[in-house]
């Protein structure tokens, strides 16, 4: 080879050249031979070559003058002596010059064959243990002529294939090796590696073949293999240019790469194990000071790493590969190694980021900028084969997103290209107008899931990625939201080694945060929280919310401390929320099976008091409770309530007070500001989105409906295993929650939403199957908002300002919208319901409300005071500022302004409606059947439904009776209603849960206010029940031609009514208390605590009361706490009451004056029945003593004391003994009768009062007599106690004595049997109708499902007084067990019976003197089909005297 080497100025050129190369240098293919001087030297060092053929020439010469002189040098060495030889030639010459077997002979040298061995290995290590750069020393001049022309300058006319003909002339000239050639050319293209275009034409041209320029290439990289050796960047970038111009094949170029796939696989599986560990740690108990010498060695390892990469040629190849543009070949190179592995090296990731800036340019400048916004103009690559920059989003699909999912975490690196990603989303979401495409919508889920959620989580505190983020969130439907950030908390943390660090990071901050947070450093630990959040959302609040489930105590800092949240972290807590409510590995039960855990009822505060307080979407949760609805889940409407409640300001409490009930009744102002426990007027933004919510996602109807179904679904599919207790709470939460829901429906939505949205009435109960009291409720705001706006529009149609045609028209308009109304209850109810009720009736009832109903002038006056107080705290306050105290006063003023008005408003309404229901009155109730079946069908599918649907709803019932019985309705028995409602009270309490017993004790409780109004003063009972047809008793004939004359109940037989009502409360309420049922004995203390203001006023039952809760206190102290703490409560409230207790002979007159006698001609001519006393108080005496010896369990099983109490004591006019027996035989009766008018006969000087008095002694003990008789058999079934049996022979023995003295003026004891043990029902009734025995049987008591009986009047028949010219009577009566009343009038030789049945049936049988009966019936109203009913008698004997 030839040196490309200046020769020393001022030396020969022979001289010199010798020098340097000891006078020759080895040409390959050449005999040793010394080389001449070839150049001329020119000033400067320059060379000059001289031309070929004259160098041919001096080489021939040269050639034969060395053979000489070697010829010579020979034969001297060879014939000379050896000093000689010595003096002419060295040893070193002769050994160089000389073969080794003559060298061996001159004795120069021991041995040839060492010497050869010798000469081998020395040219071996010249020749082929080459240094750096030795192959620069070959062939100076061909090899130098090659880096001149590479070297030369390429901008002007230079070409690739100029400059390759002048290598090839090179080649030829000078015998270069062509691969030598091939890796000079390498060298000079790595040092100037920016003129791909001069060089790669080059190389595509010169090369033979790709394999040759692969292995050279090859070889460079193995030269960089060693330790401590760098792979050049050149190097990456010459490699990535062939590869992409397809000039080598990567499979070729990658064998030769280090280091090994599967040392990278190793090496990521290692990091991920590290990671794993490093997690581990974070999450265990340590040591403080052993944790931070942790941290700080893992702080060092860190830097370490950091410090010194490792050489990883792969890497470098795929970074030339990126940045060039060969998004081909750097895909195979990534497919080589784990997901995320090449990208995880930050410039690799900067490359991908760059080459996906190129690419996206132009649809971003187009789609992507916001307004106002410029932004940097990005150079396309000049590289032609580089990705095509894509012009739509059909574009995207091609490389983008394939790009995306390469990069995947690691766009962090690069916050701009994740802002252009993130608004290519919003772009697409926008600009597709119609339904975007399914696959590019698809693809950009894919995106958002793969690489711009945990890129979000690699950038630290980057709160406005987060926002921008969640500019193209809320363009997502929630469902595809929720699946992002599902797979974002559970799937995407465990696939990369940094992603496992980060959490495990982000749950050691939140730990450290969440343990130092209070209410006093909410705020710092707010914006702790905060930071954390914006890359962590999911991590931080699954912690928090576990925290929360533990202490409840943490909601309310937690609430307060999430005000520095952005609104994707708001929306991610929303799903953490929903995730932690339905994680399947949780009990929503606690342990003893009878309470909500606690984790549900914390997690449910949390809810209301966040998505009240920050603005974070419902749909979600709204949606999760309808499924859960679906699904026959109930539990979950604990959330609901919560939220509707915080959110609405509705609360659903029957704990309300008087005042609060009060204002409930008004409009919605006066609820706002005196019905509810907080301030609704906070909850305006709140309301309406959760209203929007509902209408945007059609939730408001299904969520009513699921409601109103599941509340049987409680009790009949979700209760079959669950406590009896769970499933009562349970029931009670699903009820409440529909009340509240639809609550909060009537008062925020439009008439127009409401309407269009809540279907007929018939469709609800027919289709949906909605119980009737749901869907009535959901209807009736309906029915107000389409009376008023047909009223509104009548008035319109019709300008006039008469108040009685604005009454008219609303009439009207009333008659319009209820019709269809009235049409569609007929569907509701078999059609024998009809018989009794008018649909008119049925929609009316359940049409109205309160407000309809009364106006309270008593709450809008107090509001009012209220806020003139708060007014006048105000102005004297001086530490409020002038404008403050402005601002608040022109609000009090206005609030007081809309309530005047709304009074005035509801004024108005409710005389309206009273109007019409005056007019409607005539027409609600038919006459086709008895008033007891009126009675009991109203109470059936009217009252009791609706009483315990609320509490407002309770207060409607009870003030609802008494209108009807203010509107004089025809039909209606008021005195039967109250009756049936104070006697019927066991079933209706054992069947209620516990908030229906607050709710039915709270009507209780309404219902006795308005009886004790009556009852306390004899004013007003005449003024309001005197002269009304609810009061009316019996129908007594005016003539035989069947004339009626209405009789009412006078205000001491209604004394006593009250007094058995009181009694019959306290019987029913010692029979619950006594069955030791749990529910038995909680909502008769739920109802008598609600009933406490108005009952018990008598003293002895409130001690019977007193007794038997003592005892329930002392028996369930250890076993039923919360029995326990009722008891307690109720019994320190009743002793509090004592007070107002009054014995029983102030409450109702217990003696009563003896009748007055009727005249026989009275008798004879008009048929009048004369009237009983009632005497109700007999059967209650000693009811403490009753309530200790009932301790007898036989009282709390079937038969309970409904029945019991129906049967009241058979008692004479002179208040004689009672008898409480209902099946005396007629013939005994009759008996008996015989014999007391044969002693009257047989008594001389008798006056008529005197033979009376004679004849009711008489009848008393004979009735005493059969009453025992009649109760011995049944005292086995009673289970009365020995002891107790024994008592009552004595008390009867000592009855028959008292009797006699007391027969005139006065009272005898009662038997105790009834208020012992309670009168058992009998075990056959005897049916009614016209059955009469000729020879005088059995007399039929009339059958009726009244379980108490009306009594009758006496009032009247006292104040006729006594006439002297007319025949005493003897007139007693009796009621039996199914309510027949029987009445005998007896005189001298008449005998007169009447039978009444309460369901209004009378009938009047009467014998004269001539043995002709005379037998009237005074119908009443009668079932269809009904057969008449009479009663058989047998005929008095005459006594021969008058």
């Amino acid at each position: 080879m030839c040196c490309y080497l200046p020769l020393p100025a001022g030396g020969s050129p022979s001289g010199s050249h010798g020098s340097s190369c000891r006078g020759r240098c080895l040409v390959p293919g050449s005999l040793d031979y010394p080389i001449p001087q070839l150049f001329t030297k020119t000033a400067g060092e320059h060379f000059v070559f001289v031309s070929t053929a004259e160098c041919r020439f001096k080489f021939a010469i040269i050639h034969n003058h060395i053979r000489y002189i070697y010829q010579s040098l020979y034969d001297t060495c060879l014939f000379s002596s050896r000093p000689l030889f010595q003096l002419f030639v060295p040893d070193a010459i002769l050994k160089e010059r000389l073969d080794p077997e003559t060298l061996e002979s001159l004795g120069l040298i021991k041995q040839a064959h060492q010497f050869n061995q010798k000469i081998v290995k020395i040219k071996t290590k010249l020749f082929y243990k080459q240094q750096k750069f030795n192959l620069l020393r070959e062939e100076n001049e061909g090899y130098a002529k090659l880096i001149t022309e590479l070297g030369q300058d390429l901008s002007g006319n230079i070409t690739s294939h100029v400059v390759l003909e002048s290598i090839k002339s090179l080649i030829g000239c000078f015998n270069l090796d062509p691969n030598r050639v091939l890796d000079i050319i390498l060298e000079v293209y790595e040092c100037r590696s920016d003129q791909d275009e001069f060089f790669l034409p080059l190389i595509k041209s010169y090369m033979c073949e790709p394999l040759t320029l692969c292995h050279i290439l090859g070889f460079k990289f193995k030269f960089n293999q060693e330790p401590n050796e760098e792979t050049p960047t050149s190097l990456y970038h010459i490699a990535a240019a062939l590869l992409h111009h397809k000039l080598i094949e990567l499979e070729d170029l990658y064998v030769h790469l280090m280091p090994l796939d599967a040392s990278i696989v190793e090496e990521h599986k290692r990091e991920i194990t590290e990671a794993k560990q490093i997690a581990r740690k974070l999450t265990m108990v340590v040591v403080p000071s052993e944790k931070m010498e942790d941290k700080e060695r893992e702080k060092e390892k860190e830097e370490e790493k950091n410090d010194k990469p490792p050489d990883n040629q792969k890497l470098g190849l795929l970074e030339a590969l990126l940045r060039i543009g060969d998004w081909h070949h750097a895909q195979s190179i990534m497919d080589q190694m784990p997901a995320f592995y090449a990208t995880s090296h930050k410039a690799i990731a900067l490359a991908l980021c760059q080459l996906l800036h190129l690419t996206v340019e132009p649809l971003y400048r187009r789609s992507g900028v916001p307004k106002g916004a410029k932004g940097c103009v990005m150079r396309p690559l000049r590289n032609k084969r580089a990705p095509r920059p894509a012009e739509s989003f059909e574009d995207l699909r091609r490389d983008v997103f394939s790009m995306l999912c390469y990069l995947g975490p690691h766009l962090s690196h690069d916050p701009i290209l994740f802002a252009k990603i993130v608004r290519l989303g919003k772009g697409f979401m926008k600009e597709v107008q119609a339904p975007p495409s399914d696959t590019l919508l698809s693809c950009f889920l894919s995106i958002a899931d793969q690489v711009l959620l945990p890129s979000l989580s690699l950038m630290e505190c980057n709160a406005c990625m987060s926002e921008e983020l969640w500019g193209l969130f809320k363009l997502f439907p929630y469902q595809h939201r929720y699946r992002l950030y599902g797979q974002w908390k559970n799937e995407t943390y465990t696939s990369h080694p940094l992603l496992v660090k980060v959490k495990a990071q982000t749950v050691d901050r939140a730990k450290y945060i969440m343990k130092r947070l209070t209410k006093e450093n909410v705020k710092p630990s707010g914006r702790q929280i905060g930071k954390l959040s914006h890359s962590n959302p999911t991590i931080l609040f699954d912690y928090i919310l576990s925290q929360i489930q533990w202490y409840d105590n943490l909601i309310g800092p937690v609430v307060d401390s999430l005000k520095y949240l952005t609104s994707l972290n708001y929306d991610v807590m929303a799903y953490c929320i929903i995730e932690a409510l339905a994680n399947p590995e949780k009990e929503k039960m606690k342990h003893d099976d009878t309470t909500i855990s606690s984790w549900l009822q914390s997690l449910a505060s949390l809810c209301g008091a966040v998505f009240r307080k920050y603005p974070i979407e419902l749909a979600g949760l709204l949606q999760y409770v309808t499924n859960t609805l679906k699904a026959g889940k109930s539990f979950d409407l604990l959330i609901l309530k919560e939220v509707v409640q915080k959110m609405a300001g509705i609360e659903i409490t029957d704990e309300m007070t008087s005042e609060q009930m009060e204002a409930m009744t008004g409009g919605e102002q006066l609820k706002a500001e005196g019905g509810y426990f907080g301030q609704i007027r906070n909850t305006k933004k709140s309301s309406q989105r959760l209203k929007d919510a509902l209408l945007d996602h059609e939730l408001a109807l299904p969520l009513c409906l699921l409601m109103a179904q599941q509340r049987n679904g409680v009790v009949f599919l979700e209760g079959g295993e669950k406590h009896l207790k769970l499933v009562g709470k349970l029931y009670d939460q699903c009820h409440d929650t529909l009340v509240q829901f639809g609550g909060f429906l009537a008062s925020n939505l439009s008439t127009e939403d409401y309407i269009k949205r809540v279907p007929s009435i018939d469709i609800l109960c027919n289709q949906f199957h909605t119980p009737h009291d749901a869907a009535f409720f959901l209807s009736r705001p309906m029915y107000g908002h389409q009376i008023l706006s047909k009223y509104d529009e009548l008035k319109k149609a019709e300008k006039s300002n008469r108040q009685q045609q604005k009454v008219h028209k609303y009439v009207a308009a009333c008659e319009l919208v209820m019709s269809p109304v009235h049409e569609a209850v007929v569907s509701l109810h078999p059609p024998r319901v009809w018989d009794d009720l008018r649909p008119q009736f049925y929609a009316t009832f359940w049409s109205l409300t309160m407000y309809d109903l009364a106006v309270p002038h008593n709450a809008y006056d107090r509001e009012v005071k209220k806020l003139q107080v708060q007014v006048k705290t105000i102005e004297e306050n001086p530490d409020v500022p002038m404008n403050k105290k402005k601002k608040e006063k022109e609000r009090c003023t206005a609030l007081q302004d809309k309530l005047q008005e709304e009074e005035k408003k509801q004024l108005e309404h409710v005389q309206r409606v009273l109007h019409r229901l005056k007019l409607e009155k005539d027409n609600w109730l038919l006459a086709k059947s008895t008033k007891n079946e009126t009675i009991t069908k109203f109470l059936q599918l009217c009252l009791f439904p609706r009483c315990i649907f609320s509490a407002i709803d309770a207060v409607y019932c009870a003030r609802f009776v008494e209108l009807v019985h203010q509107q004089k309705a025809p039909n209606f028995c008021t005195l039967l209603c109250y009756d049936r409602v104070f006697s019927d009270i066991i079933y209706t309490v054992a069947s209620c849960t516990e908030n229906e017993s607050r709710r039915y004790g709270r009507f209780l409780c309404c219902m006795l206010e308005t009886v004790t109004r009556w009852h306390s003063d004899r004013a007003v009972y005449e003024k309001e029940c005197g002269n009304y047809p609810g009061f009316l008793t019996i129908f007594r004939a005016t003539g035989f031609d069947g004339g009626n004359k209405a009789d009412q109940l006078d205000y001491e037989n209604f004394r006593h009514v009250v007094h058995k009502w009181h009694y019959k409360l306290t019987k029913a309420s010692v029979h619950c208390l006594e069955t030791g049922e749990y529910t038995h004995i909680r909502n008769i203390l739920i109802v008598l605590t609600k009933i406490l203001p108005c009952y018990p006023k008598v003293l002895n039952l409130g001690q019977a009361l007193e007794c038997r809760v003592h005892k329930i206190c002392l028996e369930e102290k250890e076993k039923r706490p919360d029995l326990y703490a009722l008891a307690m409560g109720y019994s320190g409230q009743l002793k509090g009451r004592k007070v107002h207790m009054v014995p029983e002979n102030e409450f109702h007159h217990k003696e009563q004056p003896v009748r007055s006698a009727t005249t026989a001609s009275q008798l004879n001519g008009p048929g009048t029945t004369a009237k009983p006393a009632t005497n109700a108080s007999k059967t209650e005496e000693g009811a403490c003593e009753d309530a200790d010896r009932s301790k007898d369990k036989s009282q709390g099983t079937a038969k309970p004391v409904n029945k019991a109490n129906s049967t009241v004591a058979k008692v004479t006019t002179s208040n004689g003994n009672g008898n409480d027996s209902d099946s005396i035989q007629r013939d005994d009766k009759e008996k008996s009768g015989k014999e007391k008018k044969e002693k009257k006969e047989k008594t001389p000087g008798s006056t008529p009062e005197t033979k009376g008095e004679s004849r009711r002694e008489k009848q008393r003990d004979e009735r005493g007599a059969a009453g025992k008789e009649e109760r011995a058999p049944r005292e086995g079934k009673e289970k009365t106690p020995k002891a107790d049996r024994d008592k009552q022979k004595a008390e009867e023995k000592s009855n028959k004595e008292d009797n006699k003295a007391k027969a005139g003026n006065g009272e005898p004891k009662e038997l105790s049997r009834e208020r012992d043990t309670g009168a058992k029902e009998s075990k056959t009734k005897e049916k009614g109708g016209d059955q009469s025995k000729e020879k005088g049987g059995d007399r039929s008591a009339v059958s009726g499902s009244l379980k108490s009986p009306v009594p009758r009047s006496e009032s009247a028949e006292s104040e006729r007084g006594t006439q002297p010219d007319r025949q005493h009577w003897l007139c007693t009566y009796t009621v039996s067990a199914d309510c027949q009343w029987v009445i005998t009038a007896t005189s001298l030789n008449v005998e007169m019976r009447t039978q009444f049945n309460p369901l209004g049936h009378f009938f009047q049988i009467t014998k004269g003197e001539n043995g002709d009966p005379r037998h009237h019936q005074h119908p009443g109203p009668q079932r269809a089909g009904e057969e008449s009913q009479s009663l058989s008698f047998a005929p008095a004997k005459s006594t021969g005297g008058k």
